[in-house]
Parts: C-alpha cells; structure tokens; sequence
C-alpha cells in the first residue's frame, strides 16, 4: 500500500458517502430505516445498498483514472464493513446505546426537544435549527468506519 491510494480512496469513499447518504437515500429509507421490525430492517437495507452502489460509482473511476491497484477481495471485504457497520448505526436505536454507553447521551439529543437546553420559539415551542447531536454522532462513526474501510480496500 502507498499513501497516495490510501488517501485517494479514503476521499472517494467520503464523497460517495456525502453524496450517497444526503443525495441518493430516498425520503421513505430516511423515516422508515429505524423503525423497529422488518420494515425498519429492510429500509436500512435498501438504503445502505444505494449508498453503497454510490460509492463503488465514485470509487472505481477514481481508481481507473488514478491507476489504483485495488484488489477484488480488497474491495469486497473493505466495502463489507462500511456497509454492514453503516446499516448498525443507521437503525438509530443503536446509536442511541452507543451513545448512553459512552456518556454521550445529552450530546446525542442536542438539537431535539428532550435535550435540556433545547432552542425555543418566542411561544417556548421548539425551535428550527440545523443539526442535532445524534446526526453529529451518526456521521462520525460512518466517518469512523470510512477509515477503516479505505484501510481494508488499500492493505487487501
């Protein structure tokens, strides 16, 4: 492994994340993917399937322009990873534990209505914003895993 392909598929695999998991999710994956059950279930699975399909979109013509030699099992495995751990996270309930057992619970609910210091209207309703803590720890573990994965695609 070189540094320059590391650091080239770690940028695709970022951008293809960006654009997959913000441009290409449909609204119905976004809602229904933490629902518990099967529906729930299936949504995260079709979601992580785009997403993935994203990334494999922006990864191959990177790696063909580029002249990346990357291997299949490399590809397999380090993909596999990011999508099995991208579909944990994304079924939200466990996030949330992982954020109660880390300490991070208030964190997780910064920017919703049962974070104690929550934005308020005039009429003390809850008030638009940008972001919440749970979507800040979403991303970063999918960032997380993001580097693990570009670790896998490149050493394989």
């Amino acid at each position: 492994m070189n540094a320059a392909t590391f650091a080239a598929v770690f940028v695709a695999l970022c951008v293809g994340h960006s654009v997959g998991d913000h441009w290409v999710q449909t609204s119905h994956q976004s809602a229904a993917k933490g629902k518990p059950g099967w529906s729930g279930r299936l949504a995260d699975a079709r979601h992580v399937a785009t997403l993935t399909a994203t990334k494999v979109a922006l990864l191959l013509p990177v790696a063909a322009v580029l002249g990346l030699h990357l291997s299949a099992l490399g590809l397999l495995a380090g993909l596999g990873v990011d999508a099995v751990t991208h579909w944990w996270a994304d079924r939200r309930s466990t996030l949330a534990w992982l954020a109660k057992v880390t300490g991070q619970s208030e964190f997780y609910s910064l920017g919703t209505a049962a974070h104690p210091a929550h934005p308020v209207t005039t009429e003390n309703k809850p008030a638009a914003h940008l972001g919440t803590g749970a979507y800040a720890l979403d991303q970063s573990f999918h960032h997380l895993w993001l580097l693990v994965a570009a670790l896998v695609i490149t050493t394989v």
